[in-house]
């Protein structure tokens, strides 16, 4: 088990674990898939702000940062994404990705950084909490997929 930066010949991976997040949950208010090439061009743009997790020799797991709004007052507040493939939850990846986040955040001279949680991912949410994030909102119905209304829970934590 570990954690390791990503490199472009991940992209098809993370694309892969994303996807099936995409189309198979409310974890993500999204409905468009991700693609492949498109996401190699980001991590080769920015690869100190992606990493992936390993179990068995198998990626089985990402995590990736950026800034949590556009603008120059944002450049120091950070968002990131943490997605796990179905089989490797509960063995800690998620923690270990995070981890690796927030160090990488803290060396760029990040101050804050903030998770958006579907209210449909009560697993998500516990885990921000274990984690020492604080939720500060939830916003109503903000999201909408698969004909349901989704609040967002907003986490944050000082770096």
């Amino acid at each position: 088990m570990s954690v390791r930066p990503a490199r472009q010949s991940d992209a098809a991976l993370i694309a892969s674990i994303w996807n099936a997040i995409i189309r198979d949950t409310l974890a993500t208010f999204t409905t468009a898939e991700k693609d492949a090439g498109a996401l190699a061009e980001l991590i080769e743009a920015e690869p100190h702000r992606w990493w992936v997790a390993e179990h068995a020799g198998q990626a089985v797991g990402f995590a990736c940062f950026f800034q949590f709004r556009g603008g120059p007052g944002y450049a120091h507040s950070m968002e990131y994404t943490i997605h796990l493939g179905a089989a490797a939850r509960g063995l800690g990846l998620g923690r270990a990705l995070l981890g690796a986040v927030e160090a990488a955040a803290r060396a760029e001279g990040a101050h804050s950084l903030y998770g958006g949680v579907s209210g449909a991912n009560p697993e998500g949410q516990a885990f921000h909490e274990r984690v020492g994030f604080e939720r500060l909102a939830i916003l109503p119905e903000v999201g909408r997929k698969a004909g349901q209304w989704l609040d967002l829970h907003l986490y944050h934590k000082f770096l």
